[in-house]
């Protein structure tokens, strides 16, 4: 059985997952709360399925992502997997939102993560043998900045204020919002890209693993 983590941006998102179902799975907003939510979560999870005895692997959202977030749920993850002696899996948040968007026809994919100071993390993916394939870094824009990126027909996920849904649809013709719940990243889907990792042989180094952030000159101390 393998525990997908997600803590990289206001929310807490749990799941478990055994390669055929997912067990349990629980999405929890948590501002600023998740040194006090995640392990009481992982606790009640593990109390309604199975004991801590029955995990077999670990999987952890790497970011972009808030430098809090992101920091307690992969130092939890890393220390889980040294103290169990499990493998350990990272998957970049933006997939996880990716891996939930049906292939469509040639449009591309802009994946979206809430990055603080009013900027959007934004990921863009293509069409590829059966799943979205990554185009590029991740990069900081403010929301009218993604507006001006998209000039051909793209579908948008992830964490969309109100505002930002507004500003993006009114280019109707080139912008394809996904909805609300649609966008929702949810810890099953990363489950199952750590499964499909964790079979192939591909895991990572409790010891060097690492979050992943998004920096620009203005966030370098000076």
């Amino acid at each position: 059985m393998l525990l997908a983590i997600d803590t990289a941006t206001r929310r807490v998102g749990l799941a478990l997952y055994d390669g055929a179902q997912v067990l349990h799975e629980v999405t929890l907003a948590s501002p600023s709360r998740h040194t006090v939510d995640l392990a009481p979560a992982v606790e009640r999870a593990l109390a309604g399925t199975a004991g801590l005895g029955d995990l077999r692997a670990v999987a952890v959202a790497l970011g972009p992502g808030s430098f809090t977030g992101l920091r307690i749920g992969v130092a939890f993850a890393k220390g889980l997997a040294l103290a169990r002696h499990l493998p350990l899996v990272g998957i970049p948040t933006h997939d996880i939102l990716a891996h939930a968007q049906p292939l469509g026809g040639e449009e591309r994919l802009a994946a979206v993560i809430e990055a603080g100071r009013g900027r959007l993390a934004v990921a863009w993916y293509i069409p590829g043998e059966g799943r979205w394939v990554a185009d590029g870094s991740p990069q900081l824009l403010t929301p009218e900045d993604l507006s001006k990126e998209i000039r051909t027909p793209t579908r948008v996920c992830g964490d969309l204020d109100e505002d930002t849904r507004k500003l993006l649809s009114r280019k109707r013709k080139n912008v394809l919002l996904v909805s609300p719940a649609a966008s929702l990243r949810r810890a099953g889907h990363l489950a199952e890209l750590a499964w499909e990792r964790w079979q192939a042989g591909h895991t990572d180094d409790p010891a060097t693993l690492a979050p992943v952030y998004i920096r620009t000159n203005e966030d370098l101390p000076a």
